[in-house]
């Protein structure tokens, strides 16, 4: 992602520095805000909102195979309602062209194309 300027296991970094702190020294500080307790605060905030991402992706994951599902039904749907129309209507009329279809006068002719001799 652009912009992020920390290492992908900095939760995992920051767990490791948590428990050596507990060993060395829980009491120590560096400067008025960086303590132990203000590193368990920022760890449990970074491992909540890895935790709400990793939720959010999965709903983003479901709604996109939903949109899979209701989408190939509706272009279905489309096909069959043109293919009516065509089938109703001639494959050169203004109602399969009101549809979405390509009138048979507007398609473009077909036909190999003659080799042009290398010189």
């Amino acid at each position: 992602m652009p912009g992020t300027t920390f290492p992908k296991d900095v939760i995992q970094q920051a767990q490791k520095v948590e428990q050596a702190l507990q060993q060395i020294n829980p009491g120590f500080k560096v400067g008025d805000d960086v303590s132990l307790a203000a590193l368990q605060n920022a760890i449990g905030l970074a491992d909540a909102n890895r935790s709400k991402i990793s939720t959010l992706q999965a709903q983003l994951t479901d709604e996109l195979n939903k949109r899979v599902t209701v989408n190939t039904a509706l272009w279905d749907m489309l096909k069959r309602i043109r293919g009516g129309v065509k089938s109703a209507y001639g494959d050169n009329s203004s109602q399969y062209e009101m549809v979405g279809g390509t009138r048979l006068s507007e398609k473009k002719k077909g036909g190999r194309k003659k080799a042009t001799p290398s010189t």
